[in-house]
C-alpha cells in the first residue's frame, strides 16, 4: 500500500495514482480492524472490537444489529464524523486517518451524503431550500443549483412540494427531502442511520425502496443501518454487527 504525501490518498493492490481515478478498482468502503470504546477501566463500553468489512461500488448494503450494538458508532466512523481508537477506514481510495480537519470536512461535503433518523431539516426553509443548502455551501451557480434541486425533488416524488416547509410535510415526505438533500452534491457514498425509524411500516418500506432506486439512478453506494427485517430484504447484502464485530456478510 502506497501513500501520497500528506496521507490523503492511498493506492491499494498496486494501483497507481498518476492521472488515474484513485478509487478505480477499489471497494467504495474498506474497514479494517476498527475499534472504538467509550469511557475507561471496568466501566468502559467497547462499541467496536475489530470490525472489518468492505462495501463494493454500487451496492446497497444494510447494517443490522440490536439496539446498542454500535451501528451508529460504526456509521460515524465510516463517515468521518468520529475517529477510531484503532483500525482504518478507507473511502473511495482515501484513508481517513491521513486527513486533517479541513480535508475531512471537504470529503464529507463533497463525497458523502448523510441521512438521519430525525430528518435534520431546517424548519424555516422550504423543501427546495433545504435540498439546496449543500449547493449553496459550495457556491454553486444559482441556475445550476435550481436545476439540481428540481431534479432531485422530482426523483424523490416531491416535485409539487418544493415550496412547503417541513411542518407542512408528512414524516415520509420529510425523509424524502432529507434523501434529496443528501444527494445534492452527487456523493459517491450515501450513509443512512435508521432512516425509517420514525416512520410507520408502510412508509418505511417506501423510503427503503426509494433508497434502492436512487442507488441505481444516481450511481451511488449506500450503507444503511436498520433493524427492520422487512427492509433487509431490499438490500443487496446484509452485514450484522454483534459484540463489536461484523459476524455475517
Amino acid at each position: 500500500m502506497a501513500e501520497r504525501s500528506g496521507g490523503t490518498q492511498v493506492a491499494v493492490d498496486g494501483a497507481g495514482t498518476d492521472g488515474e481515478d484513485p478509487g478505480a478498482g477499489h471497494p467504495m468502503v474498506a474497514v479494517t480492524d476498527l475499534h472504538r470504546s467509550y469511557g475507561s477501566g471496568p466501566a468502559a463500553v467497547h462499541a467496536l472490537a475489530g470490525a472489518t468489512f468492505e462495501v463494493r461500488r454500487g451496492e446497497l448494503v444494510a447494517l443490522k444489529g440490536r439496539s446498542g450494538a454500535g451501528k451508529t458508532t460504526l456509521l460515524n466512523l465510516v463517515g468521518g464524523l468520529d475517529g477510531p481508537d484503532r483500525g482504518r477506514v478507507v473511502i473511495d481510495g482515501t484513508a481517513l486517518d491521513g486527513l486533517g480537519a479541513e480535508e475531512l470536512l471537504e470529503l464529507r461535503r463533497d463525497r458523502i451524503g448523510f441521512v438521519f433518523q430525525n430528518f435534520g431539516l431546517i424548519p424555516i426553509l422550504t423543501a427546495a431550500e433545504n435540498v439546496g443548502v449543500p449547493l449553496r455551501l459550495r457556491r454553486t451557480d444559482p441556475r445550476e443549483r435550481d436545476e439540481r434541486v428540481a431534479l432531485l425533488l422530482a426523483l424523490v416524488g416531491l416535485a409539487g412540494h418544493a415550496d412547503q416547509r417541513p411542518t407542512e410535510l408528512s414524516g415520509g415526505q420529510q425523509q424524502r427531502v432529507a434523501i434529496a438533500r443528501a444527494l445534492a452534491n452527487r456523493p459517491s457514498l450515501l450513509i443512512a442511520d435508521e432512516p425509517t425509524g420514525q416512520l410507520d411500516a408502510a412508509t418505511g418500506l417506501t423510503i427503503m425502496e426509494l433508497l434502492r432506486s436512487v442507488v441505481r439512478s444516481e450511481g451511488v453506494t449506500a450503507l444503511v443501518a436498520t433493524h427492520d427485517p422487512q427492509l433487509l430484504d431490499l438490500a443487496d447484502r446484509v452485514l450484522e454487527l454483534r459484540d463489536g464485530r461484523i459476524t455475517a456478510q
